[in-house]
């Protein structure tokens, strides 16, 4: 223990060692928080404490795993296996696993992901006969998101005169029926959704004392990674579980904060030292990730928030190169720069691609880096574009494998029921919905009990629906005894999903084919890693449990070297060597949906305190004139963002004075204004008024001189010849195979590295000679 107590500065090492008490940790960007929370577990063991008795909730599943292998390196393996350690949402899942029946669950409840709710919102909506213009799916199921993490329940939503009003004011009066009958669909079901896991946990410890008070007396030390990011339902629960022993460290950042829209509660880190009596806080301000100018150039940002916690983030480390910042002209232009700038970087360093990354405040702006780096063959991979299970194929197996451990679960019956065709149509699986309303029943029980109950379907139909459930339940009998790995190999062979692939001869039906392959792989990793775990079994339903609340930055990635192209918001707690956040425009960043209230503008602030503390030595900040957004070209403005940064810590690519409010006009071509002459005056016959010269002109309109096929010294008039090397700003180096025409109409075939051969007219073509 000595050892790694020794890797800690003075400051990382007071929190470590505060055994008992409530604390909170207020730690900077890259200040080496996930090492004390490490270390600090680590010794709480090695002084006694069982680790039965530990409860550590952490941001990511990932997090938990690399953390939970720091822990069985110092303390051995046997030990750190009776951590409980992970997500709120799969620790407060496990012990509502345990804990379902009190609540009316099966043990085994489905998990609803976002697109299981989202249907199954959507099918209600349809059911109820509301217009789904007035009540989109995608709306309707986040408000009621916002509702669970509030605490407001269906009898809550009723009590509240304010919000019926204002669902009422939003010409959705129906609101509540919704959401009542979306609940009681879902218990039908056997399932919750993510907002349950934490709504259902806070219905537990309140409503039966004695599981509150099992496991208070259980977690007699509890410690919360990323504490800022806790919505008011985790708080609450947090303050619950601590109360009895009241042993609690948070670790946080305030800076950091960048969940609103997810109902994350900045007050929550703001206020802890309110809610706990005797609170301990410890700073960490050291910063050992990034160099001084990107440390000092984001404490010039952070300092302009109004609401904060005071610390003072500094660093040992060089002072470093300072961050560049370039104007370009299109999105399409910002991409073959950011493209560029990786390759010299690469070629000139002898970088790998995994020490790039382009962070961008919408999904939608990928797209122009994505064809800028395809084009100059650099690999890359987006985070948090379609999830490998939320592709259709994967969803499809899956929804076999939940039936399989909840045949009450509704969403995943209508997804396969005919899938692969098995003849059972539309309208029939219409009147089993109707029916099993009728009876209070699952889809699946109904299917079970076809001779008691009249519905309206043919002999041949009756049939299929038969053969269906005696499917289901020749998998269930098989589930008693087989591992998930046996069970899912067994379920994509005999449902006939493989060989549905295997007849679509097609490269999307040969990918998706590999797709099932990889799952199975995956089932099968998952299974052998389960024997590590105490108590574990690598059943089907353990395993259903993790991919349901897998995030995506969960993924493993493996070792393949590529550029990381991600959102903002998905970077939080990574690092890389160079960072380019694109995109940094009025409107886009700060966004213009976040510019209506200080709060809402502090929060996106905090935002590119995040993008500009994940850059360890060099970041880039790219904004351009017009970009495309909706189908259209719209003209840009810097971020303000860019001007809040102190100066002494930029690098300009483009001029200075060339950054905002830059006239796209020359003001030489209005003249003086002669405020002795109240009117305008006639010209004076014979005279022409005085306009623009022909330079301003040109300059107006953002042209090249034209040639007339005179020497001017221009590039295009010089003597370039067939073999002369150029470099173009969109296609990159490539040598002039031939020319032809004259004057105006010169134009030049050239052989480009990348781009292949392109014939280029010269008055327009940017070319350098190299």
């Amino acid at each position: 223990m000595e050892q790694y107590l020794s890797q800690l500065n003075e400051a990382q090492l007071a929190p470590t060692l505060q055994k008992d008490g409530p604390m909170i940790v207020i730690a900077g960007a890259g200040s080496g928080k996930t090492r004390v929370l490490t270390i600090r577990i680590a010794y709480l063991m090695s002084q006694g404490v069982d680790p039965f008795n530990i409860l550590a909730l952490t941001f990511t599943n990932k997090a938990a795993r690399e953390m939970k292998k720091r822990i069985a390196d110092i303390v051995g393996n046997s030990e750190a296996k009776n951590l409980w350690m992970g997500t709120f949402h799969s620790i407060f899942a496990k012990i509502l696993r345990f804990e379902a029946d009190k609540l009316g669950y099966p043990s085994n409840f489905t998990i609803y992901d976002t697109q299981d709710s989202q249907r199954l919102i959507s099918s209600i909506i349809k059911e109820m006969g509301l217009d789904k213009d007035i009540y989109k799916y995608k709306q309707v199921y986040s408000r009621i998101s916002s509702y669970k993490n509030s605490l407001i329940t269906v009898k809550a939503y009723f009590q509240n005169g304010e919000l019926q009003e204002s669902d009422a004011m939003a010409k959705r009066p129906r609101m509540g029926e919704i959401y009542q009958n979306y609940v009681d669909r879902c218990f039908k079901a056997g399932a919750m959704d993510f907002d349950d896991l934490l709504l259902k946990t806070n219905e537990l410890l309140t409503r039966f004392p004695d599981v509150l008070l099992k496991y208070q007396d259980r977690f007699r030390y509890i410690l919360v990674d990323e504490y800022q990011d806790t919505n008011h339902s985790q708080y609450l629960i947090v303050r619950a579980l601590s109360d009895r022993f009241q042993n609690i460290c948070v670790v946080g950042d305030d800076a950091q904060s960048i969940y609103a829209f997810r109902g994350a509660n900045i007050n929550n880190i703001l206020n802890f030292q309110k809610d706990y009596d005797d609170v301990k806080t410890y700073r960490l301000e050291q910063n050992y990730r990034s160099t001084k100018n990107i440390v000092q150039a984001a404490n010039s940002i952070i300092d302009k928030n109004k609401t904060k916690l005071d610390k003072v983030v500094w660093t040992a480390n060089d002072d470093g190169p300072k961050i560049i910042v370039n104007r370009l002209i299109t999105d399409a232009e910002e991409g073959r720069f950011v493209a560029a700038s990786i390759w010299d970087n690469k070629m000139n360093n002898q970088l790998k691609n995994g020490e790039f990354a382009v962070l961008y405040r919408t999904n939608a702006q990928s797209r122009a880096i994505e064809d800028a780096l395809r084009k100059r063959d650099i690999p890359y991979r987006i985070y948090g574009g379609l999830s490998f299970y939320q592709r259709k194929e994967i969803k499809d197996v899956l929804a076999y494998l939940r039936l399989i451990v909840n045949p009450a679960d509704e969403e995943a019956l209508k997804r396969v029921i005919n899938y692969p065709t098995r003849g059972i149509g539309q309208t029939t699986i219409e009147r089993l919905v109707v029916a099993a309303n009728h009876y209070n029943r699952s889809i699946f029980e109904v299917m079970m009990h076809l001779d008691k109950i009249e519905l309206k379907i043919n002999a041949g139909t009756k049939r299929k629906l038969e053969d269906f459930v005696t499917m289901i339940r020749s998998f269930q009998v098989m589930n008693a005894n087989a591992d998930a790995f046996q069970v899912a190999e067994h379920v994509s062979k005999k449902t006939g999903l493989i060989q549905e692939f295997k007849k679509d001869g097609t490269p999307e039906g040969i990918a998706r084919m590999e797709n099932i392959e990889e799952l199975l792989n995956g089932v099968k990793d998952f299974v052998e890693g389960q024997q590590e775990i105490a108590d574990a079994t690598g059943s089907l339903s353990e395993f259903l449990e993790d991919v349901a609340l897998a995030t995506d930055l969960d993924q493993d990635t493996g070792d393949d070297d590529r550029v990381a192209l991600m959102t903002i918001h998905l970077a939080k707690g990574l690092e890389f060597p160079h960072v380019y956040i694109v995109g940094m425009e009025e409107d886009l960043f700060p966004s213009a949906m976040s510019m209506n209230t200080r709060t809402e503008l502090e929060e996106e602030r905090r935002l590119f305190y995040v993008a500009l503390t994940r850059a360890e030595k060099q970041a880039y900040l790219t904004y351009t004139l017009s970009r495309y957004r909706w189908g259209k070209l719209i003209d840009a403005e810097p971020s303000r963002f860019i001007e809040e940064i102190d100066e002494q810590y930029l690098e300009y690519i483009t001029p200075i004075n060339d950054r905002r409010y830059k006239p796209m006009i020359d003001a030489d071509i209005f003249g003086e204004v002669d405020k002795s002459k109240l009117r305008l005056k006639k010209p004076i016959a014979g005279k022409s008024p005085k306009g623009p010269s022909e330079e301003q002109l040109r300059k107006l309109r953002k042209l090249k001189p034209v040639s007339d096929g005179a020497p001017t010294g221009n590039l295009f008039d010089s003597d370039l010849v067939a073999g002369t090397k150029v470099n173009h700003t969109r296609f990159g180096r490539g040598e002039i195979i031939k020319l032809e025409g004259v004057g105006q109409d010169k134009k030049a075939e050239i052989r480009f590295e990348n781009g292949g051969l392109k014939k280029l007219l010269l008055r327009f073509a940017k070319l350098e000679v190299l």
